[in-house]
């Protein structure tokens, strides 16, 4: 197959990669030029990505996977294209911005060819398949859906970092809007993924069909929007345990331990391109779910209240030098999208603090980018605040932040003992 990808960012290039690599040829359509030119010269653009440069390396010199920032080069002739443009949200009011979503759909369209497959794997509202993507491609190309070409949602489900592993570990959802549409998704993911058996799920892993575009647009919502429910429901009960002396994580394991329970544990922020954000693509489409806004509202206000805690705590942030340990949303990954760090320096310099920012996937000078002043390992501080669990905070003690009077543990990561004698402060212990 002849297949296209639009949009060759963390998961679209690693998408595009796996295509090319079981034996199809695949160009990805950008609208960076550098990202595209890296692309092919089989350079990886991020880092990160497990197995991408060696995979790149490895296809790049065939032929078989190559990069443009041309929709006239990539679209004519697909048989395939697997659209993974990015979907906003707007931080005022919550409602998804579509404008790069609209323009990569319209490029897409005037390319459009008879017979192709067009798969959404963006993460969207329920309705939008059928409701936005299917008018304006007809609009556009003056082609008929299910006729003349395909479309179908088929949501990625893969985390950045291990992207081939998840491809290969989790049922491949598709939900097409005609019968013909499904039947030509299925054969297509079933000829460019594999699957490993799972004796765990209620049928075989591979691909699953959801019968519409809706139920696998709601699924990819549903599956991530529980989890910024769960992860609120745990910080309300770390809340709760902090103000009563109980150890939260104590209640969680005990809790754990009888299979209908299957509680997260709290945090100091929930971050990233996808728990932040889809919970709000869900209230797009069900503004009555209030179980869902509350968790996203106290989970968006958890760096505020960690560091009103500290302020307590201390009497006073005013004047003081303050550092926060990680900038990235999740250890060990080389990312800041929706990152915690932002608002808790925000609410940090609010109090009057000064604030530094350490990550050790980071250099100063890409800190200095991102907007947040560098600290390095050793210099004095006031008060320290763990936001990302990377390993190297696990071995933090005092004598690594000099002078420091309060060490408040986002991330209950730290060694308590090591820090015996030093005010510590745990998220969801009391």
């Amino acid at each position: 197959m002849r297949i296209a990808v639009v949009a060759l960012g963390k998961i679209g290039l690693p998408l595009a990669v796996q295509f090319a690599d079981a034996g199809h040829e695949v160009i990805g359509v950008d609208v960076n030029p550098a990202l595209v030119a890296s692309v092919n010269a089989a350079r990886e653009p991020f880092p990160g990505e497990e197995h991408l440069q060696e995979k790149l390396s490895q296809l790049v010199p065939t032929g078989r996977l190559r990069a443009t920032t041309d929709y006239a080069e990539a679209i004519p002739g697909a048989d395939v294209v697997v659209v993974v443009v990015p979907l906003f949200v707007d931080e005022a009011t919550w409602e998804p911005d579509f404008a790069w979503m609209d323009a990569a759909t319209r490029s897409i369209a005037a390319h459009l060819g008879e017979g192709t497959l067009v798969s959404y794997e963006t993460t969207l509202p329920v309705g939008t398949t059928r409701t936005r993507w299917k008018p304006l491609l007809e609009a556009e190309s003056g082609l008929v859906e299910g006729r003349d070409f395909y479309v179908v949602f088929s949501p990625e489900r893969v985390l950045t970092g291990r992207v081939f592993a998840d491809l290969r570990k989790y049922p491949k959802l598709i939900g097409g809007l005609s019968d013909e549409g499904a039947r030509r998704a299925r054969a297509f993911y079933e000829a460019v993924l594999q699957f490993d058996a799972r004796t765990d799920l209620p049928r075989a892993n591979g691909v699953w069909d959801l019968g519409t575009a809706e139920a696998a647009e709601m699924a990819k919502l549903a599956e991530t929007t529980y989890r910024d429910v769960n992860i609120g429901l745990a910080n309300q009960f770390g809340l709760f345990a902090a103000d009563h002396g109980i150890d939260v994580y104590a209640v969680i394991e005990a809790c754990n331990s009888q299979p209908y329970s299957h509680i997260h544990r709290p945090g100091i922020a929930v971050g990233g391109h996808c728990i932040p954000v889809y919970p709000r693509l869900y209230l797009a489409g069900d503004p009555d779910a209030e179980i869902v806004r509350t968790a996203r509202l106290l989970n968006a206000s958890m760096p505020e209240r960690v560091i009103g805690r500290a302020a307590e705590l201390l009497g006073s942030l005013e004047g003081l030098q303050t550092v926060v340990l990680g900038a990235t949303y999740r250890g060990g990954v080389k990312e800041t999208a929706f990152s915690g760090v932002f608002p808790l320096v925000a609410a940090l310099q609010e109090r009057g603090a000064t604030v530094r920012v350490h990550d050790p996937l980071y250099s100063d000078d890409e800190l200095r980018a991102l907007g947040l002043e560098p600290y390095t390992i050793g210099e004095t501080a006031d008060v320290a605040v763990v936001h990302t669990d990377h390993l190297v905070y696990r071995a933090l003690t005092p004598a690594d932040v000099p002078g420091i009077r309060l060490l408040v543990d986002g991330r209950d990561c730290t060694d308590a003992a090591a820090w015996r004698g030093t005010p510590r402060v745990v998220v969801g212990r009391g």
